[in-house]
């Protein structure tokens, strides 16, 4: 930090995962683990986050044209995920481009665990409001 920039005013962002705020959203069931990993007030118009869950498990078809979506296979991540007319095999340290519109869901079978991180890169500032569908999971 002694050789970081003084006119950056800025300080490194970090956060414990254990303190990412949890999230359920009505694509996803009751079983999946969702945490916000970096919020879209950090850098503009970017955010990530995890979805975790053991098999059998789905998250529900959706789409959104105001983000481009990458994932990215954590350790043991073995699931399937559609995009329109395609599938294909995720597994665990894998890269995935969701494309832009399409309609995409994801698969996990008895045994296997779904384990990825999201990465949404928003067109602007109001595609933002698609992560207004995260519902906060209360702190106990």
């Amino acid at each position: 930090m002694a050789s970081f920039p003084k006119e950056n005013t800025q300080t490194p962002y970090y956060a414990k995962f254990v303190d990412c705020e949890a999230y359920t959203e009505p694509i996803k069931s009751p079983n999946t683990v969702s945490r916000t990993v970096l919020p879209n007030k950090i850098i503009p118009r970017i955010a990530m986050g995890t979805v975790e869950a053991p098999g059998p498990d789905h998250v529900g078809a959706h789409e959104h044209g105001m983000l481009e979506q990458l994932f990215l296979g954590l350790t043991d991540n073995d699931v399937i995920v559609h995009a329109d007319d395609a599938s294909v095999a995720f597994p665990a340290y894998s890269i995935l481009h969701i494309p832009l519109g399409s309609s995409h869901s994801v698969d996990v079978a008895e045994g296997d665990k779904m384990y990825y991180m999201w990465m949404d890169f928003f067109r602007d500032k109001k595609g933002e409001e698609w992560l207004k569908t995260h519902n906060a999971v209360k702190k106990e």
